[in-house]
């Protein structure tokens, strides 16, 4: 077996056009039905603020797959410590045996939820965005937007998050990287109103951008709401959305923004959803005219992490890099 770590996989696997590439054909396999994806195991550890999500899928003609162990523990920025860690193993689809072990803590998640974003933009978003808006201040709010920055041109970056030091923190940081003019908002609202695509990354339990925000040609990926007791949007967002969209429409009516419209009721069923791989599949339109409003609801699939480790196993091999383990012996292939 095989074992990379967390340097040797962020050396050579990057967010990128390539992996994004990789994330889009997962979406299109799971469409086709192609795929065989169990729901998501999830353990809530409420005394700290945290979760670990057992995710995995079958891509049919892979010799390997995925199932990946991630957590988010959201105190853990009071630590100095990421919220987000956890691991990959690849299992072969013949025998059934292990054959690599991607110790990532939490980084090929983070790239593969990143690259996503960067599908959704492709398909849903204007082809001419200025201002971009950012929701919270963690490390998917930068990653997001720096998918986002892989599909459109933007000259302008608004933030908010709870704690203004981190945002300031965070604008500082962006502004060098994408040499682009950042602010600082005081309110979501600003955030939302004056952005053309606004990407909301946070674990909030109570909505954060309210329907009366939206504004013709805008485009919102909600990607916090991944339980049932995560909310980003008002539910009548959804309502009043020309277009919603997403990963599955099965898991988002179980974990996403689409549970909290349709347990509401103010959105009947899911007939109108649109989920993201009949769109990169071209058997359904993404945006149809400037002027629509679209949201995109993010909760994670297993198949972007057999895609993205079998991308991530593929980068590595093909550089000889990583240890194997086998007959009780440990050597590095450096």
């Amino acid at each position: 077996m095989l074992v990379f770590t967390e340097q040797e996989l962020q050396k050579f696997v990057k967010l990128n056009g390539d992996s994004v590439a990789v994330i889009e054909e997962a979406f299109t396999v799971l469409a086709s039905g192609n795929a065989i994806m169990p729901p998501i195991m999830r353990v809530d550890i409420d005394d700290h603020n945290g979760e670990v999500d057992i995710k995995s899928a079958y891509v049919k003609g892979k010799d390997m797959f995925a199932i990946k162990v991630s957590s988010g523990f959201f105190d853990n920025y009071k630590l100095g410590l990421p919220s987000g860690s956890g691991l990959m193993m690849l299992i072969s689809t013949q025998t059934g045996i292990p054959q690599a072990l991607l110790l990532d803590n939490g980084y090929l998640t983070e790239v593969r939820t990143a690259a996503a974003g960067a599908v959704v933009a492709k398909h849903l978003a204007r082809d001419k965005v200025e201002t971009v808006g950012v929701i919270g201040a963690g490390s998917q709010a930068r990653l997001q937007i720096k998918a986002v920055a892989l599909v459109r041109n933007f000259s302008k970056l608004l933030v908010y998050a709870r704690s203004a030091e981190r945002a300031r923190n965070y604008a500082e940081e962006m502004a060098a990287q994408l040499n682009i003019e950042v602010q600082v908002m005081e309110s979501a609202e600003q955030v939302v109103r004056n952005s053309d695509l606004v990407v909301t990354t946070t674990p909030a339990k109570e909505p954060l951008v309210k329907a009366e925000w939206l504004h013709p040609g805008l485009h919102i990926t909600a990607m916090g709401s991944d339980a049932e007791s995560k909310q980003e949007l008002e539910a009548e967002v959804l309502v009043i959305a020309d277009k919603v969209v997403c990963d599955t429409k099965a898991q988002c009516a179980r974990l996403g923004e689409l549970h909290h419209a349709l347990e509401s009721g103010l959105l009947k069923d899911d007939t109108a959803v649109i989920e993201l791989g009949d769109i990169t599949s071209g058997r359904a339109r993404g945006r149809d005219d400037d002027r629509q409003i679209t949201i995109c609801d993010l909760t994670g699939t297993g198949v972007q992490d057999t895609a993205i480790a079998l991308f991530a196993h593929k980068e590595m091999t093909e550089r000889n890099i990583g240890m194997e383990i086998g007959n009780n012996q440990a050597f590095s292939k450096n």
